[in-house]
């Protein structure tokens, strides 16, 4: 039996020869369609594409190549992780020195490190901005219910992977963003304590010590972090990207229009039923996987790596001070993307830190089973009355988050301290407004007869809620978590 090395290699060899080969052959014209469909159906790394591939999908404006520019920063922020660890060293006598010799001792380092810290805040924008097109296209039903929890996990792992990455340069942001988080963690003992079960049952600290290894972040902590980000976490992300891809093939591509054929061939200047109908026959809404698609993937790749190695010239990484267990910084500042549940833990921790971000969870992850309507499938926003659900969704959902959080940062948050414990536990602006949101969703759902416009509303709600927040925690908070206008 071969070894599996081999094997890949051979793997390999073949894909290249038969590129090559049709390259030779492209040029001489005389490669033929039976060819190039071989190329893709007996070759493994191909196989991912299906033979043909439909024209609507690869435009621009339907999927703006945020799948395919998810999968090139992965890749992209893969190469660079593997040439900094070659410098890391995962101490927390040396992490900080050597992060700074990388940055300005070795050759090229410097570059990057930027490419790596800009490439990772990227995806976890890209990847999140990639399951909102899927959602407001309606790609989430039939078949592709498990891709969308697929997908969801892989926007999870996307964070994690970033945040556990942020702790190694072990300088004072990144020290004080972990200590922050873990005691967003820890949160949960405020409801064991309302239930008086702390003594014997704390669920909180026992998730805070098994994420740093005890109770205050120090060498353990740096070791779990490091081994999750260059092993577990990169071995788990590849393995749910090919399902995720294997799941798009099994299910026929992405989901598009049922009328997308006539579209695309109408588009060409085909307008009469006949000749459209032989046009289908003929498979011209279609277009060889290989090599039209892959040199479309291609391009995106190529525009990723150019926008982070230019990203990379302008503007270096941060580094700070070697990280200060006994100097807090102030204001001491999650990475972006959990500001806004930094900012809803300042009123209250276990309900901005957990229950809020538990209930967005569940919701996304029951879109699928709650939207049932095969119309819509394909079409941004579902058609029309979507762009006007969404649209108004939004306007609606601004006002709401800047009165809530004025008159939570305004009047101040202090009437909690006096109220029972309970309404204390779960009054934050955050619970608040994912009530408002929901009280909206449900209205819509009812005024359209539609459960997918109520998803669109409390999709659009969520989304302007966080964007509000998340500036109001980058831009408007300082030291002592002061507002500042």
């Amino acid at each position: 039996m071969p070894e599996p090395g081999h094997t890949v290699r051979q793997n390999l060899r073949v894909t290249l020869g038969s590129l090559l080969a049709i390259l030779r052959r492209a040029r001489t014209e005389r490669v033929s369609v039976r060819d190039r469909s071989r190329s893709v159906s007996k070759n493994f790394f191909l196989h991912m594409h299906s033979a043909r591939t439909h024209l609507y999908s690869l435009r621009p404006g339907f999927t703006l190549g945020l799948g395919v520019l998810s999968l090139s920063l992965f890749l992209i922020l893969l190469l660079t992780g593997v040439l900094l660890m070659v410098y890391y060293v995962p101490s927390i006598e040396q992490a900080y020195r050597s992060v700074k010799d990388i940055a300005t001792v070795v050759p090229a380092g410097r570059y990057i490190r930027n490419i790596h810290r800009w490439g990772a805040h990227g995806m976890v924008a890209v990847v999140l901005f990639h399951l909102l097109r899927v959602l407001f296209t309606s790609g989430y039903t039939g078949s592709r219910r498990v891709n969308w929890l697929v997908g969801i996990t892989l926007l999870c792992m996307t964070i994690l992977y970033s945040f556990s990455g942020y702790l190694l340069p072990w300088d004072q942001l990144a020290f004080w963003a972990v200590t922050i988080a873990s005691n967003i963690v820890a949160s949960t003992r405020e409801l064991s304590d309302l239930a008086g079960i702390t003594g014997w049952f704390d669920p909180g600290g026992f998730i805070r010590r098994l994420l740093l290894g005890g109770d205050t972040v120090g060498q353990d902590t740096l070791t779990r972090f490091y081994l999750l980000h260059v092993v577990l976490l990169p071995i788990a992300t590849i393995v749910l990207i090919g399902v995720h891809f294997w799941r798009i093939r099994k299910s026929g591509g992405l989901a598009i229009p049922a009328d997308a054929a006539d579209r695309v061939l109408s588009a060409s200047g085909i307008d009469d039923p006949q000749l459209l109908e032989e046009a289908r026959l003929r498979r011209e809404h279609t277009v060889l996987s290989w090599p039209t698609a892959l040199w479309a993937e291609g391009a995106v790749f190529l525009c990723a790596l150019a926008a982070l190695m230019l990203a990379a010239m302008l503007v270096d990484a941060p580094l700070l001070a070697p990280a200060d267990p006994s100097m807090p910084e102030n204001p001491a500042k999650s990475p972006w993307y959990f500001l806004g549940v930094q900012e809803l833990v300042s009123y209250s921790a276990f309900t901005g830190g957990i229950l809020v971000p538990i209930l967005l969870l569940v919701a996304a992850t029951a879109v699928p089973f709650v939207d049932r309507e095969e119309q819509g499938i394909g079409h941004w926003f579902g058609g029309r009355q979507g762009k006007a659900v969404v649209s108004v969704s939004i306007l609606v959902a601004l006002v709401m988050t800047i009165l809530v959080m004025g008159i939570a940062i305004g009047m101040g948050w202090h009437w909690t301290r006096n109220a029972p414990a309970a309404i204390g536990l779960i009054a934050n602006p955050g619970s608040i407004l994912a009530t408002l949101y929901g009280i909206w969703s449900w209205l819509v759902a009812r005024s359209t007869a539609s459960t997918k416009m109520g998803v669109f509303a409390l999709a659009s709600c969520c989304l302007t809620g966080g964007i509000v927040i998340t500036i109001i925690g980058i831009w408007f908070r300082g030291p002592n978590w002061e507002f500042l206008w």
